[in-house]
C-alpha cells in the first residue's frame, strides 16, 4: 500500500496544485482545507515538490508556532530531497533559527545556502556574495569565493 501511495503522491500533487493556483478554491474554507489535505498526502508519501510547497504553506502562512514548525520540517525534507528553494528556506530559517526547534546555526545556514547556490537560486548566491563579502556566517572575507559566486549569479 505504501508503494502504491508514493506512486499516487505526483498525480495528487498535481491535483492539489492545480485547485490551489485555480479561483475556484478562493474564499472556501471548505474547498481550501480539502487542497491543504491533498498536499499533506503528497508530502507525507515523499514528493520532493509537495513537502517544498507545504513546507512553505504551513511555514509562513500557518497559523501558530506548531504549524511553523511542522513547515519548517517539511521544507527540512524538501531540502534533503535537493529543492533548492527549500534549501534556500532553511538557510534563512538556520541563520535567525525559529522557536525551540531550529536553533541558530551559521554551518547548517551556509551549507543549505550552497546547496541552494549551486543549483542556481538567485538569492542564495547573492547570499553567498554577501556572506564571503562582508565575512558573516562564520567566515572570512574571501575574493575567490566573491568572484565565484559574481560569476555563477552572472549565468543566472
Amino acid at each position: 500500500m505504501r508503494t502504491f501511495n508514493r506512486l499516487l503522491a505526483p498525480v495528487i500533487f498535481f491535483i492539489a496544485y492545480t485547485l490551489f493556483r485555480s479561483s475556484l478554491q478562493q474564499k472556501s474554507l471548505k474547498k481550501h482545507n480539502f487542497v491543504m489535505k491533498l498536499f499533506r498526502f503528497a508530502a507525507d508519501n515523499g514528493h520532493k515538490k509537495a513537502l517544498s510547497v507545504y513546507g512553505h504553506l504551513l511555514h509562513f502562512r500557518g497559523d501558530g508556532a506548531q504549524n511553523r514548525i511542522q513547515g519548517g520540517i517539511y521544507l527540512q525534507q524538501a531540502a534533503e530531497k535537493g529543492d533548492a528553494k527549500a534549501q534556500y528556506q532553511m538557510g534563512k530559517i538556520y541563520e535567525s533559527g525559529f522557536e525551540h526547534y531550529f536553533q541558530p546555526d551559521e554551518g547548517k545556514a551556509l551549507g543549505f545556502f550552497q546547496l541552494a547556490a549551486e543549483q542556481g537560486h538567485s538569492l542564495a548566491v547573492r547570499r553567498l556574495i554577501d556572506t564571503y563579502t562582508d565575512g558573516e556566517l562564520g567566515q572570512m572575507p574571501d575574493p575567490d569565493l566573491v568572484l565565484k559566486w559574481q560569476a555563477k549569479q552572472s549565468q543566472l
